[in-house]
């Protein structure tokens, strides 16, 4: 397998990823069905009763000949309204609210639990009041200062008013999608690289308060919005990679400075207070002698006391400062 081959199936399995990602990321199917139970047995009865009809009545006109003749009519006709008997009864969780449509305007909103819809004039649109979440796509972005990224996130909202979110958008979910990817991609282009990776918070809080503000005209109250990732170009993150690598050595560098100044000067004041008293050498070499004692390593030490250090210090200054003087014969 060559690079370019390589660099084929890489690409294939991010994008295999990416797309698994996605649809994992969705959310589920919006209304469930929850009367389905009720209507099969709400059928069952209204086609009982309307068949046992049509058998009473054939029964009564022409005896039971009649009765056996009526049967497969009766049994065909009985379907029509017990299909529409079913479809009268709905059921709504208790998370869903149903805007009632008659005859194409807005009738009124029912729910939770048994509702009840007239077909052919009434027209039931589910609408979910829980919290929902949406995913915001990668967006390409360029920071004030120039610096391409791209930025995803997650916002997360739901329902208020359940007759404008159906009535004033066509689809509520896209239509806040799109806004907040538009509100991202204009207040991330307004800041710095920066102010985008330190000031995180303020970001999201300021992306969700412009979506907000639109969002309300439609029904809608955003939650919040929250960014996953911020991706920038390779180059870019190994140069800050490197920038923090120095600023790290540059932090390190100052403390071995700082702890090497602070140790001179102790050790200058430990050396004035050894001079001005003549004990302190002496005591300080024999606590080292004691350190050294209970050491298990092989090293010899040779202690010279201190008085034929002060004795050869004092030889040694009366030959810088001149021989004495000889007696001359005359």
């Amino acid at each position: 397998m060559n690079m370019e081959q390589f660099k084929q199936v890489k690409e294939l399995a991010q994008s295999s990823l990416e797309e698994r990602r996605k649809h994992l990321a969705q959310p589920s199917a919006g209304h469930v069905s929850l009367g389905k139970p009720l209507r099969t047995v709400i059928f069952t009865v209204t086609w009982a009763v309307f068949l046992g009809l049509g058998l009473l009545v054939g029964g009564v006109v022409a005896g039971p000949l009649g009765a056996s003749l009526v049967f497969p009519v009766s049994l065909f006709l009985s379907l029509f309204p017990a299909w529409w008997a079913s479809r009268i009864c709905r059921v709504a969780a208790q998370w869903e609210r149903a805007v009632i449509l008659r005859l194409g305007r807005f009738h009124s909103i029912k729910g939770p639990g048994v509702l009840f819809v007239f077909p052919v004039m009434d027209t039931a649109l589910f609408v979910d009041t829980r919290l929902l979440t949406l995913d915001i796509p990668h967006q390409q972005v360029i920071t004030r200062d120039n610096v391409p990224v791209a930025v995803d996130g997650v916002i997360f909202f739901m329902v208020k008013d359940t007759e404008r979110a159906v009535v004033t958008v066509q689809d509520y979910r896209y239509a806040i999608s799109q806004y907040a990817q538009a509100a991202l991609r204009d207040v991330i282009g307004s800041m710095t690289l920066d102010e985008l990776l330190s000031e995180r918070d303020q970001i999201q809080s300021r992306i969700a308060q412009a979506v907000e503000e639109r969002s309300m005209a439609w029904g809608i109250h955003v939650d919040s919005i929250r960014l996953l990732d911020i991706d920038m170009p390779e180059d870019l993150k190994r140069m800050m990679s490197r920038q923090a690598s120095a600023e790290r050595e540059k932090r390190a560098t100052i403390t071995k400075a700082e702890g090497d100044k602070e140790a001179a000067v102790n050790l200058a004041a430990a050396a004035t207070t050894m001079a001005l008293s003549p004990g302190a050498m002496q005591l300080r070499t024999l606590q080292s002698l004691d350190g050294l004692g209970s050491s298990p390593s092989n090293t010899v030490v040779f202690a010279v006391p201190t008085d034929v250090l002060e004795l050869v210090r004092g030889l040694a200054q009366k030959t810088l400062h001149g021989k004495p003087d000889v007696p001359t014969q005359s």
